[in-house]
Parts: structure tokens; sequence; C-alpha cells
């Protein structure tokens, strides 16, 4: 943080040229003293005046109605869903996608070695006893809970949001050389291709990147149980 500047033994020294007739104001200068006094008050009370300042973060100025085409069509399944839940969790629905995007690519039974499960991989600390992980609106009110307590936490910024879902909101406010390598890498896919679907674009190249190098095998195993080959 910058520290205020301390005055100097020079800049003490540049004292205003005095004036005499004692330690008091002279009667002739009392008229336009006055003025500038008034002046001064009136402009202190402008810049107090309130004025209307726009708060909104990145999750919320963003908020689409509608999905992006860039999505592949096994998340496109999902779309009337996908609006209804962020719409629940005022959230941008674009950004949901993105997330069931790299998590599930939309297969509601996707499990990862480590344990995560259904279509937005949730852990299975999460849930609760008689709550089925596996259900869409089960994993998605869990899941999307979630990712709403990581852009809190983020104060709104997409890119620590996303590293909060995938690595736990306590990497938020840790260095990025501490991050995983997995943590890097789903950031590093997730706000290119949240940036294409929230600025209008017809297709992601990042997208087409992860689904060659990531995403082929997870969609099609989702293509086959959603019933969409």
């Amino acid at each position: 943080m910058p520290r205020a500047r301390t005055s100097t033994p020079e800049s003490r020294q540049t004292a205003a040229p005095q004036q005499h007739g004692g330690g008091c104001l002279s009667l002739s200068t009392l008229p336009l003293f006055a003025v500038l006094v008034i002046t001064c008050f009136i402009t202190a009370l402008s810049l107090n005046t309130p004025f209307p300042i726009s708060a909104a973060s990145p999750s919320t100025q963003t908020t689409s109605t509608s999905l992006s085409p860039i999505f592949t069509r096994e998340v496109q399944y999902w779309s009337r869903d996908i609006l209804r839940w962020a719409g629940a969790s005022s959230l941008d629905p674009n950004l949901v996608a993105v997330i069931m995007q790299i998590e599930s690519c939309g297969d509601p039974f996707a499990r990862s070695s480590a344990g995560a499960m259904g279509l937005f991989q949730v852990m299975p600390f999460h849930f609760q006893a008689d709550e089925n992980p596996y259900q869409p609106e089960v994993n998605a009110r869990r899941g999307l809970d979630y990712l709403a307590r990581s852009l809190n936490a983020s104060g709104g910024n997409i890119r620590l949001a996303l590293a909060g879902y995938n690595g736990g909101i306590g990497v938020i406010t840790r260095g990025e050389w501490t991050w995983s390598a997995q943590t890097l890498r789903y950031v590093s896919y997730g706000a290119p291709i949240y940036e294409d679907a929230r600025s209008g674009a017809v297709s992601s190249p990042k997208l087409d990147e992860w689904y060659r190098r990531y995403g082929a095998g997870l969609c099609r195993q989702a293509s086959r149980r959603l019933g969409i080959e």
C-alpha cells in the first residue's frame, strides 16, 4: 500500500509571506475571505452529494436470459433446466453451463476418481443423508449453492470463483502459485469459455480445445446416457 507522504524540512520552510497587522486578518481582506469560505463550503457540499454507483460485479452485469450456442449438444440438452436453476440461484446461466460443460458434459451419472458425482460433480459431503446425489435437481441445488458461495467469496471475480469451485473456496485468498495443476487448468479453460459465451460468440476455440484434449470421451458417455447419439 502506498505510504502517505511526510513533510520535509524544505516543505515546512515554505511558509506564506508574513502580513503586517498582527495575527488577525485585516478588515480590507475580510470580504474576499468570506467569499472564498462560502465557495469552499458549497463545493464541499456538492462533493458529498451521493451519486448512483454501479456496484455490479462480473457475475451480475453479464447475466443472460438465454444459453450461448457455443456449448456442446449434451449441455444444450439441459438448457431449460440450466435457465431455471440459474434463475433460482441468481447466477448467469452461461456460467452454470461452463461448470456443467467441464465437470460432466451433461452426464447426470458422471463420477470422478475423487468421488465427485453428477452433473456438477459435487463431493459427497455436500449432500444430506436422504438426498440422491445423481438426481439432477438435488445435484444442481448443491452444486450451484457452492458456486454462489464461491462467487461471493471472490467478490464476483469469475476467474477466482472458478478456482474456488474446483479447488475449494479457500484457494481464492491464496496466490495462484499455490493452486494445484488441476485448478490452474480448470481456470485456464473455464474463464475464456465463459467470456466467449458472455460476449455473444457463436463458437469458442477454447471450448474446442478442451473438447479435443479432455472432453471427447466424457461427452460421448453423456450422449449415450442421454440418448442423443
